[in-house]
């Protein structure tokens, strides 16, 4: 058994390679995130104009799965090994757009409600003669005055 200070120290380098290990898997994560197609079309669903693309990109999860059954058949009839790393990314990428389609409806009808409730709430809160332009009472008049040719 060794001294407090020595397991301390023994301790601290642990701590210091986990973070160095997370440091680097954040930075490459985020570094390859950029450059994968449907994590990106995944991250414009997100956003408040693409909610309304979550349940028709469902259906670009059927050519994935194709895509890996076809792949999974060529292992199986003897094809390269390497084959096996495109049906799990095949998959992986055909269960983002299966998952994200409900995701996305619950968000949207989730966002809907909330702008309905701020907009009733602003009519409760504004008196109507405010929400006219500020030109409105000119507006009523031009309208009842004959208009010069």
């Amino acid at each position: 058994m060794g001294s407090p200070f020595k397991l301390l120290v023994a301790g601290l380098k642990g701590c210091v390679m986990f973070g160095l290990i997370l440091g680097f898997t954040a930075r490459s994560y985020y570094f390859l995130r950029g450059l994968m197609p449907t994590t990106r079309l995944v991250d414009a669903m997100r956003t408040r104009r693409g909610l309304k693309w979550g349940v028709p990109a469902m259906l670009l999860a059927v050519p994935y799965l194709f895509a890996a059954f076809y792949c999974s058949v060529q292992v199986q009839a003897d094809g390269p090994g390497w084959l096996h790393l495109l049906v799990l990314l095949f998959l992986w990428n055909a269960m983002k757009f299966a998952v994200n389609g409900p995701v996305s409806l619950i968000r949207l009808l989730v966002a809907r409600w909330r702008e309905a409730r701020m907009r009733r709430q602003a009519i409760l809160v504004v008196p109507e003669r405010q929400l006219m332009s500020p030109f409105a009472a000119e507006d009523e008049q031009r309208a009842v005055l004959p208009m010069r040719r």
